[in-house]
């Protein structure tokens, strides 16, 4: 049977995002931060004042692993806990300057991270790799917006 290679599709997702995982990670050892720290700081650094359980669902981990990183970031200096004004059981989360500040150097690592995994790809073909992944994620999404789709909600605000 001749194939156009689409029974590799699952690993050829899982080997790229564990490679470049991978190569982020030896970048930004530095920090000292594990990758599920990392994952919480970015999505704090994005989304300032997160309440904790939703952190929990956008990381997809369980409430209790959240409520452990918080407490080893918020040590670190990383993040800071807020009471709700509205309700007293939400605990929202902030980043610190520290966090903020490293932000903006994960943002240039990780660019240096997709230059190196794109290298020989052709603009076109990196537009259409985007278009591409974002319609299997829309064609895989119950409802929810893909990653492409809140960036460009996020560019259109800001604009």
């Amino acid at each position: 049977m001749v194939s156009d290679g689409i029974d590799r599709l699952g690993f050829l997702i899982h080997d790229v995002q564990r490679l470049m995982r991978k190569r982020f990670e030896a970048r930004a050892s530095g920090f000292g931060l594990s990758s599920a720290q990392w994952r919480l700081l970015v999505r704090v650094a994005k989304e300032a004042g997160v309440a904790q359980a939703r952190l929990a669902e956008l990381l997809e981990i369980e409430p209790i692993s959240v409520s452990r990183l918080v407490d080893r970031m918020e040590e670190g200096g990383w993040i800071e806990r807020r009471q709700d004004a509205t309700d007293r059981r939400v605990r929202m989360i902030f980043p610190t300057e520290k966090a903020n500040a490293a932000y903006a150097e994960v943002k240039s690592l990780a660019g240096e991270v997709y230059e190196e995994s794109l290298a020989g790809v052709s603009p076109q073909d990196r537009r259409t790799l985007i278009r591409t992944l974002d319609t299997i994620v829309q064609n895989l999404t119950d409802g929810e917006a893909s990653s492409l789709e809140k960036m460009k909600n996020t560019e259109g605000a800001a604009a």
